[in-house]
């Protein structure tokens, strides 16, 4: 019998090829295990399995009641979904004459003198420009048109598109706009709707816009890997573990809020996190990481202190 005193800790890192976990034994004692991350023939997920197999189960069956702690993890899944472009269909709905505001963004050349400018692909797939207008300090100039509204948002809908990213002019200051737009599209049937003052609420439209599409284009994809790894993880058990994921910002949170836009370095994050504190233990506070895995390699430095960055392009 698992009593809460002997409960084993995992911490997994999913990657595109392979997924690793380390865990912790009750004795404080650790193991590993080392799985491909898509075998579909022999396990529905790498993470999942792994577990089984360092406690000594047999493929499929159930985790025991009060075995596992916590489960914390790293994932490429948004990471290798963006690079692939294997997100949501998305819809832009943005404020009207700005329809191509993304598309054209800051006009940053880091080749000035190339003859021929190679942009790279919008990651939403349609526009719908709207009518109603905020000024800079937050009042109404010109009211939503409903009647419009609702039609675009439905010929979206009926073309197939189930995920909407939400950018209106000055909405970081006040948002009455694109909460109108969530409820219209929410009562079509959008499943995924992405508002730019919740997402990102900066005053630039354009990094606040492209971080709302990133967020719409991948929260469905990483909500259907977080919901099937943490139904599985639990099973039919009224004792789930608790399950953490780590973000882009080197951070862990928990499963339920873990979104597309928190997404995109998150095992980048954890394998600079894990190195600058294995070099610390070695007395260096100085170094370069190399992490090479089948789908992207990612390099960082580290000098002493963690450095924020507030532009991340992939």
């Amino acid at each position: 019998m698992w009593s809460h005193h002997n409960r084993w800790q995992f911490w997994i890192d999913r990657g595109g090829t392979f997924t690793d976990i380390v865990a912790l034994r009750p004795d404080g004692t650790t193991l590993t295990e080392k799985l491909l991350s898509e075998n579909s023939q022999l396990y529905r997920d790498a993470g999942v399995e792994g577990v089984r197999r360092i406690l000594g189960l047999k493929p499929g069956s159930p985790l025991p009641d009060d075995a596992i702690e916590v489960v914390k993890m790293g994932t490429t899944v948004g990471t290798n979904a963006l690079l692939e472009r294997r997100g949501e269909p998305t819809l832009l709905v943005i404020t009207r004459g700005f329809g191509d505001c993304l598309q054209i963004g800051y006009q940053n050349r880091p080749d000035i003198f190339a003859l021929q400018i190679k942009r790279p692909d919008m990651l939403y797939c349609r526009v719908i420009e709207v009518t109603g207008r905020v000024s800079a300090s937050g009042e109404e100039l010109t009211p939503l048109d409903p009647d419009r509204l609702c039609r675009d948002l439905q010929s979206a809908f009926d073309a197939g598109i189930r995920s909407a990213a939400v950018v209106l002019m000055h909405a970081w200051i006040n948002p009455c706009h694109e909460l109108q737009i969530k409820r219209a599209a929410e009562a079509i049937g959008f499943t995924r709707i992405s508002l730019s003052h919740q997402v990102s609420p900066l005053m630039k439209i354009v990094s606040r816009g492209d971080t709302t599409v990133v967020d719409a284009y991948l929260s469905p994809v990483l909500r259907h890997y977080v919901d099937q790894f943490t139904a599985e993880l639990s099973g039919s058990t009224q004792s789930a573990p608790r399950v953490m994921f780590m973000q882009s910002n080197g951070g862990l949170t928990d499963a339920r809020l873990f979104q597309g836009k928190d997404c995109i370095l998150s095992g980048p994050a954890g394998g600079i996190v894990g190195a600058v504190a294995i070099s610390k233990q070695a007395g260096f506070d100085k170094i370069i990481t190399f992490d090479m895995g089948g789908t992207s390699t990612d390099v960082a430095h580290f000098a002493g202190e963690f450095e924020r960055s507030f532009d991340t392009e992939v």
